[in-house]
């Protein structure tokens, strides 16, 4: 018997019986062979190291750290199927209504404030938990439209992965007394400190989807968890790492090596694939951050050359990198400026390109910093 596969369990429902997937032990036994996997781990830890070293020199690491937060809220609610766009987000969040429907940018700003809350514990030393898990999802389903399904509680009746029931569904996690011992074994595992870290959080990921503990917001907390505990490993000072665009980009094969996993007990597998989801993850953010400080910098410059007129339109520009789409009417109550002070940098700014008005029309335009925002949005574009 292979003890890295786990077990099922015959359930039964009126008219059918069903398998349920109970997870294997950790540690792993036999443990994971680390040797075919050092190159691919050492390559990831010297990418996090690099991009945490940009993090510590660039001028703007709070505005790079809160535009990040946001991409991986995007992008890992867009796994789940959600149908926002980064602009959908920023909009909503400041209080201005998006394009699409606000049930979508509820989640994903749901996932910015689960995520900040967590990072908040980790940093007052409250460890990795059951407890902390539960409270981040309680804050992940917060109304709308996952307001009914527990949010911060553990499942009490049995969940499954596609299908229209159990019974033919492509996964079917634990049944719901056997969570509280896969659970108690995850928490346990959580704290285990001989393994790499990031071999630990890649097998910890796993077993959470694999275990699928809540009636919803199992992915995004999974994904979640993924940051977190590098953060508490020490492996991120910061959360600046957005593996959910590789996890997105990679999708189908990323759920395909879950099953593989639960089917053959290719861990290993799935490892290298984590770990070059991580190299790349790590590369793409620290090209980022040089983009976006590239373009700043270029614009800052164009902005000099005019004279007292700089003044004003630099301070927008300071505006536009956290809310990349404006009106003359919110710019001016915003920064509490004139409106024709604000129309007339926002002017400026057109004329050196900065920014393009998008509307088409004579009054109440709209204006966007789009060269910044297709930065942000690269690879953050819905799933279709």
């Amino acid at each position: 018997m292979n003890k890295r596969i786990g077990t099922h369990r015959i359930q039964k429902t009126p008219g059918e019986s069903f398998k349920a997937y109970i997870p294997p032990v950790l540690p792993l036994d036999p443990a994971v062979d680390l040797a075919p996997l050092y190159p691919l781990l050492e390559k990831a830890t010297l990418a996090l190291a690099e991009l945490n070293s940009i993090t510590k020199v660039i001028p703007n690491t709070a505005l790079f750290l809160y535009m990040y937060v946001r991409k991986e809220a995007l992008l890992s609610s867009q796994i789940e199927g959600t149908q926002s766009s980064f602009s959908d987000l920023i909009l909503f969040e400041h209080d201005q209504k998006p394009d699409v429907s606000l049930d979508d940018v509820e989640e994903v700003s749901n996932y910015v404030k689960a995520m900040q809350y967590g990072l908040k514990r980790i940093e007052e030393g409250f460890p990795m938990s059951l407890r902390l898990i539960k409270e981040i999802h309680a804050l992940l389903l917060y109304g709308g439209r996952g307001a009914h399904k527990q949010p911060g509680e553990f499942r009490r009746s049995q969940n499954w992965i596609g299908g229209t029931r159990p019974g033919n569904a492509l996964y079917v996690p634990p049944p719901v007394d056997e969570l509280p011992e896969c659970l108690s074994n995850l928490e346990a595992f959580l704290h285990e400190e001989t393994l790499p870290v990031l071999i630990k959080t890649g097998i910890a990921h796993l077993q959470f989807e694999s275990i699928h503990p809540f009636l919803d917001g199992n992915g995004r907390l999974g994904r979640l968890l993924i940051t977190l505990l590098l953060c508490e490993g020490g492996m991120l000072d910061a959360p600046i790492l957005y593996l959910s665009l590789f996890l997105k980009q990679n999708h189908m094969t990323y759920y395909s090596l879950l099953q593989e996993v639960r089917e053959h007990g290719t861990w290993e597998t799935w490892l290298e694939f984590f770990l070059e989801g991580i190299t790349a993850s790590s590369k793409q953010a620290v090209q980022t951050a040089e983009s976006i400080n590239a373009l700043f910098n270029v614009n800052e410059n164009k902005l000099d050359s005019l004279g007292r007129a700089g003044i004003s339109c630099k301070r927008v520009h300071e505006y536009l990198k956290t809310l990349p789409q404006v009106s003359v009417p919110g710019l001016a109550k915003d920064l509490d400026v004139s409106a024709p002070t604000a129309r007339s940098a926002l002017n400026h700014m057109l004329e050196l390109s900065i920014v393009k008005e998008i509307s088409g029309k004579g009054r109440d335009k709209v204006y966007l910093y789009q060269d910044y925002l297709n930065l942000l949005e690269e690879g953050a574009e819905p799933l279709g």
